[in-house]
């Protein structure tokens, strides 16, 4: 089966993304959509991202891990899918998304793409996580998916890979795990951000709820303002904004460039057997 695709980037967050308005795409095939997925034999990404007919909505957005498993939500997704929506079609310069997570708002903007995020939940500040006979301090909560923000005086220094997948699965998180965000803090309203994404089970490039997840606990524990600047691995900004209510952000976008690297087609027939054969 040949398939049209829109490769995109929201601040260094990289995406397939596939028009299934029409209902063809074959999502619910796992071994079809990690070959997609894959950097060495298919397109590769950090995640697919598929634009659905909706009752409720503009469009549907659903959000694939490179594994090929359904996740909840991809802020940065989120940013693309409604880039890409615009531009098929699917939607105007504002419109709404039905996600796993409800519906939430985008919009088009000079700056780049914004989009209201999931309310955050599930606080547990000031959490203290024994890895390797080593006591990490860190703050839970989450912002559509769930991170733990770990404050460092240096993101770079971080040994992301390492440390990352430690946390990732520690019993602290059971059952379902969590990202976990490095997160540098520069006051007044700075952050540089680097993260151990959950489905890609590797650095991200950028992470769109990482940011939202850093910039509520900057805000709410170090004495941050909104909006808050997120720089990214990759070098990009992100702003996160918001309001703020009894001492807790609500209602929070995040704005960021979303970018199309290029276009194509795939045949994902061809790719699987390819994948099979190595």
């Amino acid at each position: 089966m040949t398939v049209e695709f829109v490769k995109m980037h929201g601040a260094g967050n990289d995406f397939v993304l596939l028009d299934d308005r029409d209902g063809r795409v074959p999502w619910q095939d796992r071994q079809r959509m990690a070959a997609l997925a894959a950097r060495r034999t298919g397109v590769g990404s950090e995640g697919i991202l598929l634009v659905q007919r909706s009752a409720r909505a503009d469009f549907r957005m659903r959000f694939l891990n490179p594994d090929g498993a359904e996740a909840e939500f991809c802020g940065n997704g989120a940013r693309c899918a409604a880039a890409f929506a615009h531009a098929i079609g699917a939607a105007g310069r504002t419109m709404t998304i039905e996600t796993a997570c409800g519906l939430l708002d985008a919009e088009l903007a000079e700056a780049g793409v914004r989009v209201w995020m999931p309310e955050p939940s599930g606080r547990r500040y000031r959490l203290d996580v024994d890895v390797g006979g080593r006591r990490v301090h860190g703050h839970f909560l989450c912002a559509g998916v769930p991170h733990f923000v770990v404050p460092v005086p240096d993101a770079g220094a971080v040994d992301v890979a390492g440390e990352g997948a430690a946390l990732r699965r520690h019993a602290a998180f059971a059952p379902a795990g969590t990202n976990v965000s490095f997160a540098a803090l520069r006051p007044p309203d700075g952050i540089r951000l680097r993260t151990f994404e959950r489905g890609v089970e590797a650095e991200s490039g950028a992470c769109g709820t990482g940011a939202v997840a850093a910039a509520v606990t900057a805000v709410e524990t170090a004495g941050f303002t909104l909006p808050v600047r997120v720089r990214t691995s990759a070098g990009y900004e992100m702003v996160v904004d918001g309001e703020r209510r009894d001492d807790r952000c609500t209602r929070l976008t995040l704005l960021g460039p979303a970018a199309v690297v290029f276009r194509g087609t795939v045949d994902l027939d061809a790719i699987v057997r390819t994948g099979e054969a190595e």
